[in-house]
């Protein structure tokens, strides 16, 4: 059983930061691709960021890159969000996600993860 747990999530004026953590629990050896998703309420799901754990290599949505930072703790069996420069249209639950495989193949489609967390909510106020 793998279970995820997201936290650090809150509400941030126009160009704060936060800092998300997602803890795995369970069999997760096998699930090296790991990934952050958010939803704005009356939106799809959308990809973030995602990070192959056995290489680093990183991926991002067009709407982050440069400012959210993607990172992992392996003996923890963790993933970070680094949020910064925050806007308000990045308000959204965001869910951090896990899947077997290599991340090179639809990095931020949810359709391709196996494992989601509860999400944490994240408010950025003008």
């Amino acid at each position: 059983q793998v279970q995820l747990v997201e936290s650090g999530g809150g509400s941030v004026q126009t160009g704060g930061s936060l800092r998300l953590s997602c803890a795995g629990s369970g069999d997760t050896d096998d699930m090296p691709c790991m990934a952050w998703f958010r939803q704005a309420p009356g939106r799809e799901r959308e990809g973030v960021a995602a990070i192959y754990t056995r290489d680093g290599n990183e991926y991002y949505a067009a709407s982050v890159e440069g400012r959210f930072t993607i990172s992992q703790d392996n003996a923890k069996n963790a993933a970070y969000l680094e949020m910064n420069s925050l806007k308000p249209e990045d308000t959204a639950m965001y869910y951090c996600a896990r899947r077997r495989g290599n991340c090179r193949l639809g990095p931020l489609n949810a359709d391709w993860y196996d494992y989601w967390g509860q999400g944490t909510q994240v408010t950025v106020s003008s």
